[in-house]
């Protein structure tokens, strides 16, 4: 029987969430725990972003700091922007985007293919350090000076909590029994706080699990370094993890990241980019650790067509 498809829906906006929740088969050992990968890339722009950035417009616009005839600006690496970027296309909003030469061709001309003004910065050696994000935080404050703007400022944006929050509510509804575990690695912090309100909220005993990489481990370490995994590890402490939202931080190599991204692919036909590979590599871990008859969840975060230009496949 052909299953009935989805209604059609008021506009692109409507499209965000509600993605596919995916059990890896090849990659997962017997001995281990199921392993769930939330398909993020099935939002509009192809990542999770286009949640929080829908989220961080309408809390603007319900509390009337963002009206008609205003522009957005941000900084961003790429998926958050892009995000934006669609947002403001629908809405009619002009869209100003600040980011760095660091990171993907893709991503960056994705923004502007949605009408973004997009300003790139240089970076000394094409490596994401914290230098260079508060760079681009600093020239958007300054933009955002202007009473036309509106700086969605995601770093300290409390909207980006409940854009994930509805994240976890569709993982809980997708999974037949408890989430024991579920990680993500870090940028703004905002998927972990999202999703661990929405397992705690439905009272589930969820251990929730950061993870960085190993060439950044500020949460862990306390201290950040460069690295080319993009959209994660901004080089400080984000302001929604100040209290630690989490119950475990974990470290995952680099190219640990990248062999798993690339399994993913040929072993699974998921398509994603470095930062899925981490949040899988984390899972298959704890998968490792918990053993049959639990379920883990990692969120496969964007598309790998946003990497081709990159060295990762």
């Amino acid at each position: 029987m052909t299953p009935n498809p989805p209604p059609p829906v008021e506009s692109a906006l409507d499209a965000i969430g509600n993605t596919p929740l995916i059990k890896l088969n090849r990659m997962v050992p017997e001995e281990s725990a199921d392993v769930y990968v939330k398909l993020e890339s099935f939002n509009p722009t192809g990542s999770k972003k286009d949640r929080m950035a829908l989220a961080m417009i309408e809390g603007a616009e319900k509390r009337g700091e963002l009206r008609p005839g205003m522009s957005v600006v941000e900084y961003s690496g790429g998926s958050t922007g892009a995000g934006l970027a669609l947002v403001c296309a629908v809405k009619g909003y002009h869209f100003h985007i600040i980011s760095a030469d660091c990171f993907g061709r893709e991503k960056l001309d994705t923004m502007t293919a949605f009408g973004a003004e997009l300003e790139v910065q240089e970076t000394p050696d094409g490596k994401i350090t914290g230098d260079v994000i508060n760079s681009l935080i600093a020239r958007a404050a300054e933009l955002a000076a202007n009473e036309n703007y509106f700086f969605t400022d995601q770093i300290n944006n409390d909207d980006i909590i409940d854009g994930f929050r509805k994240l976890g509510e569709e993982v809980i509804a997708q999974i037949d029994g408890p989430v024991h575990a579920f990680c993500d690695s870090v940028g703004t912090g905002g998927s972990i706080c999202g999703v661990q309100a929405a397992m705690r909220e439905a009272g589930q005993d969820t251990r929730i699990v950061a993870l960085e990489p190993t060439s950044s481990a500020v949460l862990t370490t306390g201290e950040g370094g460069s690295h080319s995994v993009e959209g994660i590890a901004l080089g400080f402490v984000p302001t929604h993890l100040a209290d630690e939202p989490y119950d475990e931080v974990r470290t995952i190599d680099e190219s640990v990241a990248r062999e798993t991204a690339v399994r993913l692919a040929r072993e699974e036909g998921i398509f994603a980019g470095t930062s899925s590979g981490m949040n899988v590599a984390g899972a298959l871990q704890l998968a490792a650790e918990l053993g049959p008859g639990h379920n883990v969840v990692a969120i496969a975060v964007d598309s790998g067509l946003k990497y081709l230009s990159t060295d990762l496949f």
